[in-house]
């Protein structure tokens, strides 16, 4: 089976334990935990890197508690405007979606894009009507409500405040969902979804559709999935840069991902995580904020979830 790899990651943020009940805790680990079980089954039943990345992003799109999908925060006029990407490292091949409405699954829609389009991102409307050429899943408004996520918006409704995830600033977390994976093969892939920040305005999108931004992968370097404040990860095209440290300078998986997130990033006050796997199995869970929902399973028995530092 050799080196078979996976991570995850659910958010980023100043996540305090203070702020999370003992049972809210064990909620949001077991959707990481599924998540990751998912897109590891997939690796061990032979499955492609790709497909194992799109197995876990859809669990996650499928939880409430995530902000992609089902999930999804609520934009200034009431709606769940959603983004997504994913990339093989085999060939350079990508796909993406953003600002669409009533898609149950956007990984899904990103990943038709990459196999059976001629493009790489498809947005708004047009990304819609592709995604019923293809027959993907839709669902109504209900599905996307969450009396969280509503009261979120209510909080900052008709101002021009946005919100990452969580009203408190205290306890604001980045959501964003995403995963990286090497198959059996010696492939590498990412994926990354969000229902992007509350109240949002204008149709803005942030990194997580865009390829060199927030997700990335090549088999010469390393894949890579993001989750922050997504103007800075793309000033930054922060999931190339990891790629290029790896190329260029000869770093390894590790140095590279703590050099941007560490280093670069917050050299222009950029807050959050990244995800990242390389050909030989290496994982790199990192973040410069209080915590990152986040898992990590390979081969050689590794197997866990986690929330704070």
């Amino acid at each position: 089976m050799s080196n078979i790899s996976i991570a995850i990651h659910g958010g980023a943020g100043t996540i305090l334990p203070d702020s999370l009940t003992p049972e809210l805790e064990r909620s949001y680990k077991a959707g990481l935990q599924e998540a990751l079980d998912a897109g590891y089954e997939a690796l061990e039943k032979g499955s492609s890197a790709i497909e194992a990345v799109e197995a876990s992003v859809v669990s996650l799109e499928n939880c409430h508690l995530f902000n992609a999908g089902k999930g999804s925060v609520f934009t200034s006029e009431g709606t769940h405007e959603m983004d997504a990407s994913i990339m093989s490292g085999e060939d350079l091949s990508a796909g993406a979606v953003s600002s669409v409405i009533g898609v149950k699954n956007p990984i899904k829609l990103s990943r038709l894009v990459m196999e059976q389009s001629n493009h790489v991102f498809l947005t708004g409307k047009g990304a819609e009507d592709f995604a019923r050429e293809m027959g993907c899943d839709f669902e109504s408004k209900d599905y996307f409500f969450d009396e969280l996520r509503h009261k979120q918006w209510l909080s900052v409704r008709g101002t021009d405040k946005t919100q990452l995830d969580h009203t408190s600033l205290k306890d604001e977390k980045f959501g964003t969902v995403g995963a990286v994976a090497l198959d059996q093969y010696g492939n590498i892939a990412a994926a990354t979804s969000t229902g992007g920040m509350t109240n949002k305005k204008y149709g803005r999108v942030g990194d997580s559709p865009m390829i060199g931004a927030g997700n990335y992968a090549n088999n010469k370097t390393c894949a890579i999935s993001c989750t922050g404040s997504g103007e800075f990860f793309i000033r930054a095209v922060a999931a190339y840069d990891v790629s290029s440290l790896v190329e260029h300078k000869n770093m390894s998986l590790h140095e590279a991902c703590k050099e941007v997130v560490h280093h670069r990033l917050k050299k222009i006050n950029g807050d959050g995580g990244l995800i990242a796997v390389d050909t030989r199995g290496n994982i790199c869970l990192e973040f410069n904020t209080e915590g990152m929902y986040r898992g990590q399973r390979n081969a050689a028995g590794l197997n866990e979830v986690a929330i704070f530092s």
